[in-house]
């Protein structure tokens, strides 16, 4: 996973979602595992979240962009793009460019990350991440 080993850990998320995330490696190295609860607009999200290089059957190697798909406790199935340029961590909702995203920034220690969600039509809120293990 190289670039995004820095999320390992467990943290806590305040801002316009609050509660807190928890990023494990699979064995191998090849995936990360992100296991969330938070509470967004009055209500409880419990999911998981499969981060890692898809390499489809049949394939000899794995795709550049790193993907996920996360499985949420309301049914939903969400599909992104991770990006990790220095310390500016992009996570491209659906596809990479897309108009819904969150950008944010880690600290010179690595313990904080803070940005914002962006949604198409102006919508969004803003988050911050505090490593707690």
């Amino acid at each position: 996973m190289g670039t995004l080993e820095r999320l390992v850990g467990s943290w806590r998320v305040t801002g316009g979602t609050e509660g807190t995330v928890t990023y494990r490696r699979l064995a191998g190295g090849f995936f990360l595992v992100q296991e969330v609860e938070l509470e967004q607009y009055g209500q409880r999200v419990t999911g998981l979240e499969v981060i890692g290089r898809e390499k489809p059957f049949g394939a000899e190697r794995p795709g550049e962009d790193i993907r996920s798909r996360f499985y949420d406790s309301q049914g939903n199935t969400l599909d992104y793009v991770y990006e990790l340029d220095g310390d500016t961590l992009t996570i491209w909702g659906g596809e990479k460019g897309s108009p819904a995203y969150f950008r944010g920034t880690f600290d010179a220690a690595g313990d904080t990350l803070t940005g914002a969600w962006v949604y198409p039509g102006g919508g969004g809120y803003e988050s911050v991440m505090t490593r707690t293990g």
